[in-house]
């Protein structure tokens, strides 16, 4: 990584931690900002070290719980389809033995 992706990785983390220091109370384009950089840009450094700023890791872990964290209908849908494959491949194997 050069020094001048380092300062615009560190540009983008400051300006997350100050859009994340007024959460809840962000305008509609302010909070799909946030989301699109927690989805495309955000590095796994980038998550710890918003985690462990003092000052805005409340804010930082209620946006998570609001916003990443549940369980949405797709999840359950992939977690079906990988039990439904897995019980036909049992179930295949259990067909095919003598």
């Amino acid at each position: 990584m050069s020094p001048d992706q380092g300062a615009h990785r560190a540009e983008q983390r400051a300006h997350a931690a100050a859009l994340l220091s007024r959460y809840p109370d962000l305008t509609d384009a302010e909070l799909k900002e946030l989301r699109a950089w927690f989805a495309k840009g955000a590095t796994a450094l980038d998550l710890g070290l918003l985690a462990s700023e003092p000052d805005i890791a409340e804010r930082y872990r209620a946006y998570r719980a609001e916003h990443y964290d549940r369980i949405k209908p797709a999840d359950l849908g992939r977690a079906a389809l990988f039990v439904a494959g897995a019980v036909g491949v049992i179930g295949g194997i259990a067909l095919l033995m003598p």
